[in-house]
């Protein structure tokens, strides 16, 4: 994302919560030599989750058009089978589009709430680096690496 998608939105229902709106230049990064989870650094984030949320829901709304757009009748059956083949893709891919939404908005409920940024297992600061990569991060990357090999194991019992 660049930072002409990081400006404000005005949805009216993210504004209705929001406090006073926190100033952010559009070339701000957040530092690791400013306090951890200042102001400007939850404003950053929240800007970038919104802006991904909606991303993600204008490309859903652009599914849902071409899956009714592709509802005809294809009368060959090799041609029938690609297209139900490239309609369940679209429905997984839109199934997968909407489990993110769901944790961005989890996110920005950590945001509201003072949690984000801080890992849900150690209670320590998410490092910056991850955090930009992935917002919706909720370990660090050693707890979260622990957690995974805690699966794997589980899975091969």
């Amino acid at each position: 994302m660049t930072e002409a998608h990081l400006s404000p939105r005005s949805d009216k229902k993210e504004s209705a919560a929001m406090k006073p709106e926190t100033f952010l230049p559009d070339d701000y990064r957040p530092a690791e030599d400013e306090p951890f989870m200042n102001e400007r650094q939850l404003e950053y984030f929240r800007r970038k989750l919104i802006v991904w949320k909606q991303e993600l829901l204008d490309q859903s709304a652009e599914t849902i058009d071409a899956l009714q757009d592709s509802g005809r009748n294809v009368p060959d059956i090799a041609d029938r089978a690609s297209e139900e083949t490239d309609r369940a893709l679209e429905l997984r891919t839109r199934d997968r589009q909407r489990k993110l939404v769901a944790k961005i908005d989890a996110a920005l409920r950590r945001i509201e709430n003072s949690e984000y940024g801080y890992c849900e297992m150690t209670g320590e600061p998410i490092s910056l680096k991850r955090l930009d990569a992935r917002p919706i991060a909720t370990m660090t990357l050693e707890a979260q690496e622990k957690h995974e090999r805690r699966e794997k194991v589980h899975r091969e019992e």
